[in-house]
């Protein structure tokens, strides 16, 4: 009489294992999460849809960073170690290496709200602590790890001046494509497409305009950099041209809507 239960017992944890293995998200390697604490959830919402990258806008406030959009939605809780690093860490050690069982690599996009001169110096010392996850930057080039720390916003080329070692790159701009800094300082390309491009996903895609797209996705690609668009159309007519011009990075807000399209596209 034991061994039927025994049997039923070893189902019943072969398939909550497997609906463990079923619920794990696909990673979408082109998916950003565009002001992503503004979700209800902070990164966890964009980890259950399977993103791939995060954005943060932090302040430096009595010495602490602290997330949030504008310093009316700060409070003490809400610090750059809670939301994001700690949790990260956290799935980087629960998956032996990476943030998503089957990888790919993470990054964190970390927009700086205040003065870099200030700030970068109390970030480079948090972000330190967590060097066993983050990609190294040195001269004589990089160590890649499971998160690479992207800093954008108010930020300066003379951060890294004087710094060896460090755990984040710079966030370039559309000049940099024709720039001499090479993808270990810059491995981002973001613009704000409204001042790049007339067309807002009505209608079609000026030709001009798709051209000039393509021209900027495969420079990027060809020096190794990831492109990206902000303060564009968040809707699916502005996401495939993004997709047909092999953009690597669809900027958005809207995270399961995202997610449904692009793994409609995989089945296409």
């Amino acid at each position: 009489m034991r061994y039927p239960f025994l049997c039923h017992a070893a189902c019943l944890i072969l398939a909550a294992a497997s609906l463990a293995i079923a619920a794990e998200p696909i990673p979408l390697l082109n998916a950003h999460s565009h002001n992503d604490y503004a979700h209800p959830r902070p990164l966890l919402d964009a980890l259950d849809q399977g993103f791939c990258s995060v954005e943060a806008d932090i302040f430096l406030v009595d010495g602490e960073l602290l997330v949030g959009h504008n310093r009316l939605e700060l409070t003490n809780t809400r610090t750059l170690q809670a939301l994001y690093l700690d949790p990260l860490r956290d799935r980087v050690v629960k998956n032996s290496g990476t943030v998503y069982p089957s990888g790919p690599p993470f990054s964190l996009l970390i927009d700086l709200k205040t003065d870099w001169h200030d700030l970068y110096p109390a970030l480079a010392k948090v972000l330190a602590g967590y060097s066993n996850i983050l990609t190294e930057f040195h001269t004589s080039g990089k160590t890649p790890r499971a998160i690479t720390v992207i800093l954008s916003g108010n930020r300066s080329r003379e951060m890294f001046a004087t710094t060896p070692v460090r755990f984040a790159a710079y966030d370039g701009e559309l000049s940099d494509l024709d720039g001499s800094l090479g993808p270990d300082m810059i491995p981002w390309i973001s613009a704000n497409w409204a001042m790049t491009f007339k067309w807002r996903a009505r209608g079609e895609f000026p030709p001009e305009e798709k051209r000039k797209l393509e021209e900027f996705s495969a420079k990027a690609a060809k020096q190794g950099r990831r492109l990206r668009f902000w303060g564009a159309p968040d809707k699916s007519d502005f996401w495939k041209a993004l997709r047909d011009a092999k953009v690597d990075l669809i900027n958005t807000d809207d995270l399961p809507g995202l997610k449904t399209w692009l793994l409609d596209q995989e089945k296409k």
